[in-house]
């Protein structure tokens, strides 16, 4: 059993948090919206946090999934982000779709706090996220990505490490172009054909 916590309680996030606490780790979780936490720990045995660093208190593991870059940086950094608190040698795993350029600049900032930090941007959506299925890309240093897998196996079909720090993000970049132009793709064959 794992002491993990789970920043952001979105579509993604809530089940992926559950899918934690019923593999038995002890997860305390963060939301901007604190009845949405109070919920998912009443439903799941877990504990709440009023801020990032007071949920990352203690914890040997932090994940967060919320929504872009600027969110990504309140949740780590400052004097309630969850950097302030993390011991040395814990681990922050970041399953938010962001830039690769933040990522590098979190990656940084904690490998100065003595923080591993692991990009790990997921596919598969809400139904994904509900049944376990992720698909899981993810950059950073292969000894963080190794103490981080298996967390994250609890709710992902495939979990892979691409390479160093960023190398997670652009690969979900690449899966994203990908679904763009089929998406496009179809669009037009929809006009051409009406």
């Amino acid at each position: 059993m794992t002491k993990i916590t789970f920043l952001g309680l979105g579509v993604m996030g809530y089940p992926m948090a559950g899918h934690l606490a019923r593999a038995g780790h002890e997860v305390t979780v963060y939301n901007r919206t604190a009845a949405k936490a109070g919920t998912w720990a009443s439903e799941h045995g877990g504990a709440t946090g009023a801020t990032p660093a007071e949920a990352s208190k203690g914890a040997e593991m932090v994940m967060a999934c919320v929504g872009n870059d600027d969110d990504l940086r309140s949740v780590c950094l400052g004097p309630d982000g969850a950097f302030a608190s993390m011991a040395e040698g814990s681990i922050f795993v970041d399953h938010t779709t962001v830039s690769a350029a933040v990522t590098r600049e979190l990656y940084e900032a904690a490998r100065i706090k003595g923080i591993a930090f692991v990009d790990a941007p997921v596919s598969g959506g809400q139904a994904g996220a509900e049944n376990g299925q992720l698909s899981i890309m993810c950059g950073g240093d292969q000894a963080d990505f190794d103490r981080a897998e298996p967390a994250m196996a609890v709710y992902s079909k495939l979990c892979r490490r691409i390479g160093e720090s960023g190398a997670g993000q652009m690969t979900k970049m690449c899966n994203q172009i990908a679904i763009a132009g089929l998406v496009q793709g179809l669009s037009e064959a929809m006009h051409f054909a009406s």
